[in-house]
């Protein structure tokens, strides 16, 4: 009877040791909202290299996301730590990793983007237009200002560009088909270069963008908008509510504070 007991003790030890062990194995969601944040002290951002949000000029960074990104680290008094990803589809993969806490781009507001990630409020307005050389710079050739007229032609866009749900809806919308060309290793910018200089003839890219590069390749047309106006915002995980909130404060704090200042 004894050693009946016994074995059913030492059965039921090693079930419990086996039960445990199974346990620790099985993979747990990791939060990092604001308090996990604040605890380590750490703001991990990502942004996009660009000419208008982040650049360097005579080795001093410049660009209106890390003006914006260095007062969040005065108003927090967290340190903001920025990272650089030009592909929307990394910094979303960066951000369920828990590699970046924020992205801090224009993202346009849709809901397909609202699907896997949180918006702040939205900090930017603006649409996707498309970018193709004038005619003095394109034999004569005049500039597409019809969207109608898109029927047939292969529009370049960087890899996973926001843009491209648009263009498909709208290659409904004139009931005929629109190429899209996904570029992996080409940013916006790089796409306005190609353009202006006659490697591809067209490129759909961010307003914004588009205007500011004009100024440097007079030979390209940028005045077809290929959206209507959307809302632009920064973004974070679903699950950081915390984090968000504090977010809108500090982007708040900072449209206050530039309002003052241009008064």
């Amino acid at each position: 009877m004894k050693k009946r007991l016994m074995l059913y003790l030492l059965l039921l030890a090693t079930a419990i040791v086996i039960m445990y062990f199974i346990w620790k194995s099985i993979p747990r969601s990791v939060v990092r909202d604001y308090p996990e944040i604040a605890d380590e002290g750490i703001l991990r951002i990502v942004t996009d290299y660009n000419s208008v949000g982040y650049y360097v000029m005579d080795d001093t960074i410049q660009g209106t996301q890390y003006d914006l990104c260095k007062a969040i680290e005065k108003l927090s008094g967290l340190s903001v730590e920025i990272h650089l990803e030009n592909s929307l589809d990394q910094c979303i993969a960066g951000l369920e990793a828990l590699r970046y806490d924020v992205i801090a781009r224009n993202i346009p507001i849709t809901m397909q983007t609202k699907a896997m990630i949180s918006f702040t409020d939205p900090i930017h307005s603006g649409k996707q237009v498309l970018v193709q050389r004038a005619a003095a710079y394109n034999n004569g050739i005049q500039p597409i200002h019809n969207q109608i007229n898109l029927a047939q032609k292969t529009l370049y866009v960087p890899e996973n560009s926001p843009s491209i749900l648009r263009i498909r809806n709208l290659s409904e919308e004139i009931a005929d088909t629109i190429y899209i060309q996904e570029v992996k290793q080409y940013n916006s910018e790089q796409l306005i270069y190609m353009v202006a200089h006659g490697d591809i003839d067209y490129a759909v890219v961010d307003e914004a963008i588009a205007l500011h590069n004009q100024k440097n390749f007079p030979q390209i047309d940028v005045n077809t908008a290929i959206s209507f106006t959307q809302l632009q915002a920064w973004a974070v995980r679903k699950n950081v509510p915390i984090l968000l909130d504090s977010l809108n404060c500090w982007l708040r704090q900072c449209q206050q504070l530039k309002k003052s200042k241009n008064l």
